[in-house]
């Protein structure tokens, strides 16, 4: 009799794992099936939008890809040298009275010895546009996400009327509103702070009360049971827990405004952005490779000094975390 009763447990465990297995591998035929499906639409969309921009481009789009770097190949300066000049406002051997070797007369003159290159007067034109852009779109945001939070202000009109707010000064990219601006405001860095200060509150505000909303309300509930008001609450229970996030999105939407403010002076903004678009525009191969090495060094800069600062503001603990690990 045990040796049957052990016997069905047997038959019962084999016949349960076998209905385990039989689902388990239905599951991966249909999933299968969707990656299958899936890769044969994503082939189709991206044959058609080919197929489309080879129609926009009047069916020369796949005829002109090979010679997509021709481009690259003949845009090279005199000399290598001639970056370095170009940069830093040297006279040219090359010089034959043209602005594309005339380096020397975009020197900005601090005093009757002392001259700043033109391009690191530029460049800090878009460093200011960047910066001050973000500490005023911070502030907004920092105001405007406790209003947005449903933990905070409920379900109500406020929190609707906030996040709208908030969608529309982000739906617009900064390049669209900076051309908006500069046709009430004319061109020039004011233009382009405001642009990107409206995208940013929009931006920010949005990631700031997901914070919020996502916080610990064990410390507001001890705060209200004690009878504090809406600000205190907000100062001494929420506060100290989103702060930390709150400063490192802060420091990454510098990083992309300074990209921001760089593509902004394209069209009118000021800064390194303008005398970028000039140079590549009039083939000046120097000053434009100058260009670009000086944006890529800024941005690497931007990068490590923001990880820096949000290790001395947040703590080096949260960035060791899993190197014992590795």
């Amino acid at each position: 009799m045990a040796h049957s009763a052990g016997a069905d447990s047997l038959s019962g465990l084999q016949e349960g794992s076998r209905t385990i297995l039989d689902h388990y591998q239905s599951q991966v035929r249909t999933r299968r099936i969707y990656t299958v499906v899936s890769i044969v639409i994503f082939l189709i969309i991206l044959g058609a939008s080919l197929d489309f921009a080879n129609s926009a481009n009047s069916g020369k789009f796949f005829e002109r890809l090979p010679y997509f770097f021709d481009f690259m190949k003949s845009f090279v300066p005199d000399s290598p040298l001639e970056i370095f000049r170009a940069m830093f406002d040297l006279p040219s051997p090359f010089s034959d009275g043209s602005i594309k070797y005339d380096y020397t007369s975009d020197r900005v003159w601090i005093t009757d010895s002392f001259y700043i290159p033109n391009f690191f007067y530029q460049l800090a034109i878009t460093l200011n546009i960047a910066i001050v852009s973000t500490i005023l779109g911070a502030s907004g945001a920092f105001v405007l996400c406790f209003f947005a939070s449903t933990n905070l202000v409920g379900a109500g009109v406020t929190r609707w009327v906030v996040r709208r707010i908030m969608e529309i000064m982000r739906a617009f990219p900064e390049i669209v509103v900076a051309g908006l601006l500069a046709a009430i405001l004319s061109i020039g860095p004011i233009s382009a702070i405001i642009a990107v200060w409206v995208h940013t509150v929009g931006a920010l505000g949005k990631l700031f009360f997901e914070v919020v909303e996502n916080a610990d309300m064990k410390p507001d509930e001890g705060l209200r049971a004690a009878g504090a008001g809406w600000l205190e609450r907000v100062r001494f229970a929420i506060l100290p827990q989103v702060l930390p996030n709150f400063v490192s999105y802060t420091l990454l939407r510098t990083e992309i405004n300074v990209r921001a403010s760089t593509i902004i002076g394209a069209v009118g903004g000021g800064g390194i952005g303008e005398v970028f678009s000039l140079s590549i525009g009039r083939d000046h191969a120097a000053k434009t490779y100058a260009i670009i090495i000086l944006l890529l060094l800024t941005v690497i800069c931007v990068d490590q000094f923001s990880a820096w600062l949000r290790r001395r503001l947040i703590g080096k603990q949260s960035f060791e975390f899993g190197q014992g690990v590795a």
